[in-house]
Formats: structure tokens, sequence, C-alpha cells
């Protein structure tokens, strides 16, 4: 009751027009020094909590350009280790940043203005914990928006721990920070000049529009951030009561699995052809890295265990076995293929090396995978075909990530951009191209086209089979942003959450 009291009073006479000098001096005396005590720990908290919950609120920003708490809880929970230690560096950082938010306030306002010359490494120490510690919470799979924009190739895929590295330097660097800042409190010192006399840091009655500011900022970042997370489909089940449902349990999400993920796999009507063993010839992939990574993954399946040496003509058969395997196949094509198109992609630049999609791409014999950007001609495509498998590209999305396929940022974009490339050389038609990308998507992505496919049914009425697949590969129901607004949000208002079983591919080999 005190803080509302507090800040009813302070609110009333801060809108006040006709408060006299000798009322103001009146009402100030009311003021006992419990309530300006309290008052200063109100104060200085809300500096604090508004500083943690503006990072907070930075941090799933970054994440969402690239990812979603969904989906990095779904491709990082086989490696609880790495999620743990992932959400509890980035708590940290916030909570760290609002404190050293606070011991800055506190030592401006008890010394004056901090003298930077001394303080430098506080300073940097704070500044630097923070870069790394935004830059680190992008997405842990698909990171190379933020880390391209910085300089470092490949993204995360360059660090062994997969970013958990920069995470701990924030986390330590924030926290050594804090400790500079106590420090200075407590031995203030002043470069061999008189110091200062400490002034009254306490809250006083000219902090009563700033209070009042806090007060409205942190009422407005719980509000954007409220509406921005719940969105989530784990946000909504464990925080919003959603009805999370078992796979098995339901026989809506029973029909949606098995029209998404057929127990037979799906058909395709593409299929490799020599241009794995081109890829080899010309050193995109490297079959002894190649081999030995699938040694360790209990070697490759019976029908693409020669595929490193020998064409196949046989039509693909996509699995949710041999799903993530097609992906490394497919994405050394997209990444590799010569298009005069991909001249204009996003991917060309400055970056070019440091997108997930090329330096991520381990497997061949170069260090880095950019190397190989359109360099080779590994699939023939006449104009005509080059052009389809371009639009096509320009007009389809991936839920890991908000960009098209034609810039191919991480792998599942150089791989979708390479099954396309295939399709149109074999003269697929446009309409084919998308289903063929549906087909695709969604067995790399299969949590996120389940729950699609049950939106399709639940509220459109339309069977998986009717759904237009030029419709679901577009931004709104692909794209990381454009399927958590349309489908995730949605499903969980419904109060439809599943806990489906079927994983997904990460963005790495």
């Amino acid at each position: 009751m005190l803080l509302f009291e507090l800040v009813e009073n302070f609110t009333l006479r801060l809108t006040s027009r006709f408060h006299s000098k000798n009322n103001y001096l009146q009402m100030e005396q009311k003021l006992s020094k419990n309530d300006i005590r309290s008052l200063t720990r109100i104060f200085y908290s809300l500096i604090g909590v508004t500083a943690s919950l503006a990072l907070f609120f930075i941090f799933y920003v970054v994440l969402s350009v690239d990812s979603s708490i969904t989906s990095l809880v779904n491709n990082t929970k086989n490696e609880p280790l790495y999620l743990w230690l992932y959400f509890v560096f980035t708590a940290g950082a916030i909570v760290i940043f609002g404190f050293n938010v606070v011991l800055l306030v506190h030592g401006w306002r008890k010394y004056g203005k901090p003298n930077f010359r001394w303080k430098a490494g506080e300073q940097a120490g704070t500044g630097l914990g923070t870069l790394l510690g935004v830059v680190a919470s992008a997405c842990p799979i698909c990171g190379s928006t933020i880390l391209a924009a910085i300089g470092i190739a490949g993204g995360l895929a360059v660090f062994p721990l997969a970013g958990l590295e920069l995470k701990a330097l924030s986390f330590g660097l924030m926290g050594f920070s804090s400790w500079l800042a106590i420090s200075a409190l407590k031995k203030h010192k002043c470069d061999g000049e008189k110091c200062p006399a400490p002034h009254n840091f306490s809250f006083k009655d000219s902090d009563r529009p700033w209070l009042i500011f806090l007060l409205a900022a942190f009422s407005f970042l719980v509000f954007l951030s409220w509406n921005m997370v719940k969105s989530d489909p784990i946000i909504a089940q464990y925080f919003l009561n959603a009805k999370a449902i078992n796979v098995e349990d339901s026989q809506l999400f029973d029909w949606a699995t098995e029209r998404v993920l057929p127990q037979a796999g799906f058909r395709s009507k593409i299929y490799l052809g020599g241009s794995i063993i081109k890829l080899v010839e010309n050193g995109v992939i490297d079959s002894r890295k190649f081999e030995e990574l699938y040694k360790d993954r209990g070697g490759m399946p019976k029908e693409l265990k020669n595929i490193l040496a020998e064409p196949s003509s046989k039509p693909i058969v996509l699995t949710r076995d041999n799903a993530n395997l097609y992906i490394n196949l497919l994405w050394p094509l997209g990444l590799a293929n010569q298009m005069s198109t991909n001249e204009q992609s996003p991917v060309v630049g400055k970056s070019l090396f440091n997108f997930a999609s090329t330096g991520g791409w381990t497997l061949g014999k170069a260090e880095n995978g950019g190397e190989y950007f359109n360099k080779f001609k590994i699939v023939e495509l006449t104009r005509a075909q080059e052009e389809l498998a371009t639009k096509v590209a320009k007009n389809t999305y991936r839920p890991c990530c908000n960009n098209s396929t034609f810039f191919q940022d991480c792998n599942h974009g150089s791989a979708l951009l390479g099954l396309l490339e295939l399709g149109a050389s074999q003269g697929l038609t446009e309409d084919e191209l998308y289903r063929e990308a549906l087909a695709f998507n969604s067995f790399w992505f299969p949590q996120n086209y389940i729950q699609t496919a049950v939106y399709f049914k639940a509220v459109k009425n339309i069977d998986w089979e009717k759904v237009d697949p030029k419709i679901v590969m577009g931004k709104d129901f692909s794209s990381s942003s454009g399927w958590r607004k349309n489908v995730g949000e949605k499903l969980a208002n419904l109060g439809l959450v599943p806990k489906a079983k079927a994983g997904g591919a990460g963005c790495g080999v």
C-alpha cells in the first residue's frame, strides 16, 4: 500500500498547478525518513528492473530475427546441458545488466559524473558484455544474420560450444564490471584530486518525473514483451495454461502427423542423378569427412550407401530417418551450383563467408564453404529453368529463419535451393516444385508443419492434401515470424499446443 500511496501522492503533486511554495514545503515535510527510504528503494529497483526488462526485450527481438523460443527448445532439447546453460547465462546477463545500471546511476548521483578515464575498464566491460550478450542471444543454430554483421565467419558454427562461449564471456564481463563498480563506490578515488563531498543519492522531490517515467516505461515494456512472447507455443503451454496435447492422444494430431509425415515417406519426383558425384569431384564434398560423420551416426542408409561414388536415377524417398542426411546432400548443391541469378543473391558481399550456409559448411576440402558459392555447373539449367527455380526460391521460406530460400543464409535455405534446381532441370512445373518444397520442409521442420496442418483443418476446415503448397510455403506460414503469428499464436489461443515427438534438423552439419 505504501508504494501506491506515495506514488499517488507524488503524481497529484506533479500534476497540480496550484501548489504554493509553502504548501510544497509542507507536503514534503509529511514524508518521514521511512517514506524516503522506501521511495529510494522503489526508485532504484524500478531503474534496475526496467533496464533488465529492456535488455530482455532486445534479446527476444534479436532471437526472433532468426528463430523463436519454441524452435530454440525443440532444436536443442536433445542437449539439455546446452539448453540450460543457454538460459542460465542469458537470464544472468539480463539480471546483472540491470544491477550495473543501478550501480551506475547510484554512483553518478552520489559522486557526480563518472571519471571515464579511471572507470574506463568497468564502462568498457559493461558495454562489451552487453554487446556480446545481444549477439550470442541470436538463435544458437541460425545466428548468422547477427554474427555475419560483425564479421564472424560461419556464424555460431565456428564456435566449438555453439555460442555458449559468448554467453559465458558476456556473463563474466558483466559480473566483472559489477565488481569494479562496487569497488569504486566503496573506495572512491579521484586520481590525486580532492574528492567532492558525496551528494545525497536518496529519492528527492525533483525525482518525481523520473519515477513516473520509470513506472510508465516498465508498464509499457511488460505489455510489449508479453504480447510478443505469448505467441510462442511453449510459453502458451506453460504460462497460459493452454492445453498441451500429446500427438498419440489426439485424433486431430494423429491425422495431421500421418499426412505431413507419412510412415512410408514422401515419394519425390526428383532424383539426385550425378550431382553428388560432381560435388565430390570438385571438392565441395570431401568423401572422407562425409563418411566419417555418418560413421559416427550409425552409417549411411542402405539405399544411399554408394551415393558419393555412383549416380542415382531413382526418385528420392524422403523419410523421418533420412531427412537430415538429405539436408547435407542438397546443402552443398544449392551452395555451389552456378546460376546467373545467384549474382543478385543477398548473401553476396562482404559477409559472403560469414553465413551458416557458407562458413558453416565444413564437409568440403576448403576451410570455408563460401569458397564454393555459385562456382560450379553441377546442374545444367536452361534460362527458363533457372528463372523458374529462382522464382520459387524467392517465394518460399523456412521456419528457422525469416529469409526466403533465395537468401540461403542457413543450410535449410541452401538445401531447398539445391532441390529446386534439380527439380527445375528435370522438367517439374511450378506447382510441382512448390509441392516438393513443402514436403521437404515438412520433414525438416515436422513440428511446425504438423501444427500448420492442424491449423488449416481446425480453423479453415481444409484437409492438408487440399492446401495450396504455394500459400503454405509463403512468408505468412513458413517464415519464423509469420508462422508464430498465423499458426502458433492462433493454435495457442484455441488451446491446441501439441507435445509433438517428431524432431527436426538443426542448421549445422
